[in-house]
């Protein structure tokens, strides 16, 4: 095989590939990513890690000889990266070896042959679109709360539900969970109800690929894969088995004081006084008073912070345990603007939520701490 493609053109589709591409591996295979003439013109760029699967195009500026190879992927990457923008040359060895040249560099890389790289699952239809902002929005705001523990396997993911009714993402760690709903997609979908555990790493990938496409992604499942066009990219992801807790008991049903803040100040708040709280725990408590937050932490080793928040509160004085960070997680993504804060008491979970219910239905649950 030989082919010259433009250095932009491939160092575009080598950034979505390489990301699948593991870099410690025990099949050789799976550090590599297959080249492959598509037509005349086409060039298809594949990588895998078994579990999730990228397949990008890109124009050729001429292929003299169609045909396929392998070849490491992180090795090539790091060496587009560094082209001139200008014309690269790949041609094929007789060993499996890749020579790549552009202008006055030259480099030789080792390849594989064909039959060494992975059988990849078979392209599905795609036949439910899915708005690409609005799902790089639900990733956005839901993925910190998946578990980052292996052995919790059906929590690695996002629980993603698209019907009649609408759409929704679901994620936990046990400690929170992350609600986000959109009730006005239920045209887009079919009469089947396409429900997927979707994983962490497939769902960090496609919100590489939505962050500049815009327009629809194509949605399509099989018996264990999901399937997601973007423009002329697809993303193939094994889906998580197993059974995904049920969300709807662990949403508060009696939490009736609520109390209003100002997203940004709230934030810069607990930031500041989490500079104080336990490096394992993260550990700050609210204690909520009339018409004010004290927000405090302390250290045996390294000191105390307290600060006051000002809000219109009128009921009971209540103290509520957090980690801070998974308070941080949620306000660093809700965005600016007020936030409702919903609680029962000091040892119920409570709940934070945007004050204005706008465009998305989107709700934070978080478990209290004993501090």
């Amino acid at each position: 095989m030989e082919f010259s493609i433009s250095k932009n053109a491939l160092q575009k589709e080598l950034g979505f590939v390489q990301g699948i591409v593991e870099k410690k591996n025990t099949i050789p295979a799976l550090s590599n990513i297959l080249i492959e003439s598509i037509g005349e013109s086409t060039i298809r760029l594949v990588g895998t890690d078994l579990d999730v699967t990228i397949r990008c195009e890109a124009e050729a500026e001429s292929i003299k000889v169609p045909g396929s190879m392998c070849v490491q992927a992180r090795k090539l990457f790091d060496i587009s990266r560094l082209l001139p923008d200008s014309i690269v040359n790949f041609r094929k060895e007789d060993n499996d070896w890749v020579t790549v040249k552009c202008e006055n560099f030259r480099s030789k890389i080792p390849g594989l042959p064909r039959e060494n790289f992975p059988e990849v699952p078979t392209s599905k239809s795609a036949p439910l679109k899915f708005p690409a902002e609005i799902f790089k929005s639900f990733i956005d705001r839901t993925i910190f709360a998946i578990t980052q523990e292996e052995s919790r396997y059906t929590l690695s993911g996002a629980k993603f539900i698209f019907d009649k009714t609408g759409a929704k993402m679901v994620t936990t760690d046990g400690h929170r969970l992350a609600y986000i709903a959109r009730r006005d997609l239920g045209e887009n979908a079919s009469g089947e109800a396409l429900d997927a555990l979707i994983p962490r790493k497939t769902l960090a990938e496609l919100t590489k690929l939505t962050t500049s496409f815009e327009g629809d992604i194509g949605l399509g499942v099989d018996e264990n894969h999901i399937y997601f066009e973007v423009g002329p990219r697809l993303l193939i992801s094994r889906m998580l088995s197993g059974q995904f807790p049920n969300y709807e008991m662990v949403m508060p049903k009696g939490n009736d004081k609520s109390v209003v803040f100002d997203s940004s100040q709230l934030n810069q708040a607990i930031r500041r006084v989490a500079l104080m709280a336990d490096d394992r725990s993260h550990a700050v408590r609210f204690h909520l008073g009339a018409n004010q937050l004290q927000i405090s932490s302390q250290n045996a080793e390294e000191g105390e912070a307290r600060e006051t928040v000002d809000t219109e509160y009128v009921g009971d004085e209540t103290e509520i345990g957090f980690n801070a960070q998974y308070l941080q997680d949620f306000l660093n993504v809700v965005g600016d603007g007020q936030i409702a804060f919903e609680f029962k008491d000091g040892n119920s979970q409570a709940q934070l939520r945007p004050a204005v219910d706008g465009d998305y239905e989107y709700k934070y649950v978080v478990m209290p701490m004993r501090v």
